[in-house]
């Protein structure tokens, strides 16, 4: 049976199945592998650190994923697809390991977070042209 995200464990086991799919995805997972080129073992605390942020308001993230999503759009351009199939895979993660009104909040939460990716990322960039 299934449980809700309860702390920044049940985080750690969310994020590290997620960035499991990502790694092999076949539609997304060559902006983090080659276009990125994503260091694992930087990274995935720092995603353990803001999805703790985002869900229980730790305040143990600081940092800019707007720039850093802008940067990676510089070197490949990223589209209204990616982000909508980022969250088709975080929804479908947090969907296979838990359930509960954390489990909710963290989806609707990532759903949030790409629209103002596409907003800020992909809608500035066509107004640069």
């Amino acid at each position: 049976m299934k449980t809700d995200i309860k702390n920044k464990e049940d985080i750690k086991i969310l994020v590290d199945a997620f960035y499991q799919k990502i790694r092999t995805d076949a539609t997304i997972g060559y902006l983090f592998t080659e276009v990125a080129a994503v260091n694992w073992e930087k990274h995935l605390p720092i995603m353990y650190d803001f999805w703790d942020n985002i869900l229980f308001y730790t305040g143990n993230f600081d940092g800019n994923p707007m720039m850093k999503h802008r940067a990676l759009n510089q070197k490949s351009s990223l589209t209204k697809s990616h982000f909508k199939h980022w969250t088709k895979l975080w929804k479908n993660t947090v969907d296979d390991l838990f359930e509960g009104q954390k489990a909710s909040e963290i989806k609707i939460r990532a759903n949030n977070i790409s629209k103002a990716m596409i907003s800020k990322v992909i809608e500035v960039r066509k107004e640069t042209f």
